[in-house]
């Protein structure tokens, strides 16, 4: 027995019972765990020194990481632990991982998201300026900024400084009606006007726009309305003029065509929008041809390709020229230029001034004779922009742009479609069917990339922009811009008018096929607010999908379709409030919305309905089964999950006695008023009267899982957002009892 317990039996032969119970379980899975660990290691690194070249275009990923977390976050101390948790995570990358691959990779993404942070929340600081805290009717001196008319709405948009005036902020935005605006409004004028003003207005409901944070980053303190006639005290500066030159250009392409021709020629010219009619603007939107209204990478793709090639063939007519200097620079040259004055001539918008910036890259990548179209120029191009405007990572536009672009070359860099689609020796017929075939494709590809971008911010995509792309990018890209161009060109010899005429019938053709397309059924997706997580999920799942060149890229289909899968089973709430308590609408399973006030403003409907995913137009709460209604307020019974729901809605500001209102609330189990409601008023769910609204802003309401959803919660407390702590709701309430 001694024998047995020794020390020396144990380390034997193993034929003691204790040496056979320590030899069983532990060394044999400790050494298949090591290899299995070596195995993954030695695969890892060998995939990603195959994606060497591709591991550079996660920069910008990385750094778009750090901003999104910044505005998900809304909060300093969060924002300080994401930069410390990034930097725990590139120390942990170089100590444990040294010399590998993998470690300089996850270091450098580490490294990057936390400068991304760090720069947003940088940027935020930078721009913060003085915010208007209550509306405000007052007179006022101030200096044109900009000057941005918008005839589709009968007005003129005037970005304002007001300089030293201790009342108002330094920039604010004032809408002109059509009728009192004049000539002298230029950019430098100094203006005298009588405004009325407001805070830049918050979301209306949980994922509704929210311009109070475009206004804080574009320094903008208020907005308003002017009221009677602006006094020019000193006229704009003629050394200034591109706005008025920009301006002048647009009124005359819009008199040389007339209509809806000459309103998108203009846009096409100066990227002014303002005249385009909604209704043609919509059509546009609806049949997926909206991208053609926004001054970025097509058109100033168009302007870069003919200056290049018009440069090129006309220096290209002398042989010594020919045989002694690279044409192709000089011609590279020229059309840089022409990028930047188009960028200039067009306002310099963002989207702009990326598709200027990739231009560039391309030139320059010309004149060294390297690729010019790579996921490398799309990479630079993307750094540029948040670098400089990092709070352009969350608007529609860059991340439809980038999108586009990036789906574009990703599909034409694939082995089998660059076979598919290079150039060869064949008959015409062929090589037509096989230039429309990459037209088709390549919209396919750019609709399934936008289609999660439209939906997260507009709700709605269309379904047939990839066909109606096949004829409208040809057409402005090949006819409308070319002949605009040289009307403008033969105008300078009064020579333009028929050239005017060929382009307004293809501008009326480029109008006809957006209002066809649109007005077929089924033209139009829509969906309720999708959750923030299922947007992130369809982005990781593209990115991967686009930018690895290897076969794991295929696994990004799996966080493409669970996004798919949550868009699609998203439930769309039952009712929904705005911040102001003025609006509520119903919505029943039929997908029907009924609305409190039908005479609301089209703004305040359409965005309702794009928050419920509904297409249809609302009717009026009166009409909802078992509602009953009076100029006051309306009562109505909602039935979900077995449930009889008992809503009450005020929709006056007449009085309406303590008792009486009391009761009331007592028989329901949800009120929603734009009143400071009394104490009184007891429901048994919910109060959500201006005390609570103006703590958390607009909300919606699932009845069926009894949740509530709340702008604030959505947006989270950021510097632009502005509501009340409930200690100072509480005692406001206090003062209305």
């Amino acid at each position: 027995m001694r024998d047995e317990l020794s020390p020396k039996s144990a380390k034997g032969t193993g034929s003691g019972p204790i040496a056979v119970a320590l030899s069983m379980p532990f060394p044999p899975r400790q050494l298949s765990d090591f290899r299995l660990q070596k195995w993954s290691a030695e695969k890892l690194e060998r995939l990603l020194e195959r994606e060497r070249d591709q591991l550079p275009l996660w920069v910008p990923v990385a750094l778009g990481c750090g901003i999104a977390a910044w505005f998900s976050l809304a909060n300093a101390a969060w924002s300080l632990g994401f930069i410390c948790l990034c930097a725990l995570v590139a120390l942990a990358a170089v100590t444990t991982m040294r010399g590998s691959r993998a470690g300089k990779a996850l270091f450098c993404f580490a490294l990057f998201a936390a400068i991304g942070c760090a720069l947003i929340w940088f940027r935020s600081w930078s721009v913060a300026a003085p915010v208007l805290e209550r509306p405000l009717v007052t007179v006022f001196n101030a200096e044109i900024e900009r000057v941005e008319p918008v005839l589709a709405r009968d007005m003129v948009r005037l970005t304002l400084r007001t300089g030293d005036n201790p009342e108002l902020p330094s920039r604010v935005r004032v809408n002109v009606p059509l009728a009192k605006a004049h000539e002298d409004l230029q950019d430098g004028a100094v203006i005298q006007l009588r405004a009325r003003l407001m805070p830049p207005a918050m979301p209306a409901l949980p994922g509704a726009y929210d311009f109070s944070k475009r206004a804080w980053f574009q320094g903008l303190g208020a907005t308003g309305q002017a009221l009677g006639a602006i006094t020019v005290l000193r006229p704009a500066d003629p050394l200034f003029a591109m706005a008025g030159y920009r301006q002048r250009l647009s009124n005359h392409v819009q008199s040389q065509m007339a209509g809806a021709a000459g309103a998108i020629g203009a846009t096409l010219a100066t990227g002014d929008r303002g005249a385009i009619d909604e209704a043609d603007a919509e059509a546009m939107r609806r049949s997926g041809l909206a991208h053609l209204l926004s001054i970025s990478g097509l058109h100033v793709t168009a302007v870069v390709g003919a200056v290049y090639l018009l440069m090129l063939k006309l220096l290209a007519l002398s042989q010594t020229l020919a045989l002694r200097f690279r044409l192709p620079v000089f011609a590279a040259g020229c059309a840089a230029l022409a990028a930047v004055a188009y960028t200039l001539l067009t306002g310099a918008q963002v989207p702009t001034i990326r598709a200027c910036v990739a231009a560039l890259l391309v030139m320059i990548a010309l004149i060294m004779g390297r690729s010019a179209i790579t996921l490398r120029m799309v990479a630079a191009g993307a750094l540029f922009v948040l670098f400089f405007w990092p709070e352009s990572l969350v608007g529609p536009s860059f991340q439809l742009s980038f999108a586009a672009v990036t789906a574009i070359i990703a599909l034409h860099e694939h082995p089998r479609i660059k076979a598919l689609f290079m150039l060869r020796e064949e008959r015409w017929l062929r090589r037509t069917g096989r230039f429309f075939l990459s037209l088709f494709l390549t919209g396919l590809v750019v609709e399934i990339a936008l289609m999660p971008i439209a939906l997260y911010h507009f709700h709605k995509a269309g379904l047939y922009g990839a066909l109606a792309n096949i004829i409208a990018i040809p057409l402005t890209t090949f006819v409308i811009m070319p002949l605009e161009a040289l009307a403008l060109v033969l105008d300078s010899a009064g020579l333009g008018a028929p050239v005017w005429w060929l382009c307004e019938q293809a501008l009326n053709g480029l109008i006809g096929l957006a209002h066809f397309v649109s007005a077929r059924p089924g033209a139009v997706t829509m969906v309720p607010t999708m959750p923030v997580a299922a947007f992130g999920l369809a982005l990781l799942g593209g990115l991967w999908l686009c930018l690895w060149r290897e076969r794991w890229r295929y696994w990004g289909l799996v966080p493409m379709l669970t996004g798919a899968v949550i868009i699609v089973s998203t439930r769309a709430p039952d009712i929904y409030i705005t911040g102001d308590g003025r609006h509520v609408a119903i919505r029943d399973d039929r997908g029907d919305l009924a609305m409190l006030r039908t005479r609301s403003g089209d703004y305040i409907r359409d965005m309702i309905r794009e928050n419920a995913g509904v297409d249809r137009e609302a009717q009026a709460l009166e009409d909802w089964p078992n509602a009953d209604c009076n100029a006051d307020a309306c009562l109505l019974t909602v039935h979900k999950d077995g449930r009889d729901w008992q809503i009450l809605a005020t929709r006056s500001s007449h009085h309406i006695p303590v008792i009486a209102l009391s009761a009331a609330c007592r028989r329901a189990d949800i009120v929603v008023s734009e009143r400071w409601l009394p104490s009184g008023c007891q429901p048994r769910w919910l109060k959500a009267d201006r005390a609570l609204l103006s703590q958390v802003g607009g909300m919606t309401i699932d009845l069926e899982h009894q949740k509530i959803f709340t702008a604030l919660a959505w947006t989270g407390r950021h510097p632009w957002t502005r509501y009340r702590s409930a200690a100072a709701g509480r005692d406001r309430g206090r003062e209305r009892d």
